[in-house]
């Protein structure tokens, strides 16, 4: 007998767009540094996975990490616990996008949940030609998603601003923005 029930092992989506995506995963001693705890490269390596499939679920398409901001590791996260990583996506330009993460820790035992990293990627929509493509509207259902939007427009706005200055500083002591140039062999 069949029923047009959602499975309970599934989110019930019920906005016509994929924004949101839940990924857990087990803290694994592979991933510790020396103190048992998580390194922080290995969980970034994971939030840019993440942040990628959210991504990549929106647009329908391959996506490229473009930068990362307000990286914050509140509190470590021990090897044994359940990491479940919530990725979201804020905002949407022409072809980039803002996806927002935040990591909850679970300790297995207890049970206790901790709100243990945040951070933001942007990630640009690519065409099947390897070039940035459009990346569909983002369509704002509930006031948090507008508060959430506004507050990437900020960021956005910010790191235009940050480079620029920065630019400027490069510019006036003569030297090209660092990972702006590109130097080909000599000939």
């Amino acid at each position: 007998m069949s029923t047009n029930q959602p499975s309970p092992l599934e989110p019930v989506n019920t906005s016509a767009q994929e924004k949101t995506l839940h990924m857990t995963q087990l803290a694994t001693p592979d991933m510790a540094n020396f103190s048992g705890r998580v390194h922080g490269g290995s969980l970034l390596k994971l939030l840019d996975q993440v942040a990628y499939a959210c991504a990549a679920r929106y647009c329908k398409s391959y996506c490229v990490t473009v930068s990362l901001d307000h990286v914050f590791f509140k509190e470590p996260i021990y090897v044994g616990e359940l990491m479940t990583v919530l990725a979201h996506v804020n905002y949407v330009g022409s072809s980039s996008l803002e996806i927002g993460v935040k990591v909850v820790a679970e300790n297995l035992k207890t049970q206790a949940k901790r709100h243990t990293n945040s951070c933001y990627f942007t990630m640009v929509c690519m065409g099947d030609d390897g070039k940035p493509s459009a990346a569909p509207p983002l369509i704002l259902e509930t006031e948090a998603e507008h508060r959430l939007f506004k507050a990437a427009q900020m960021r956005r706005e910010l790191r235009k601003e940050v480079m620029a200055r920065n630019q400027a500083l490069h510019e006036q002591a003569g030297e090209s923005l660092p990972g702006t140039q590109v130097e080909g062999p000599a000939t």
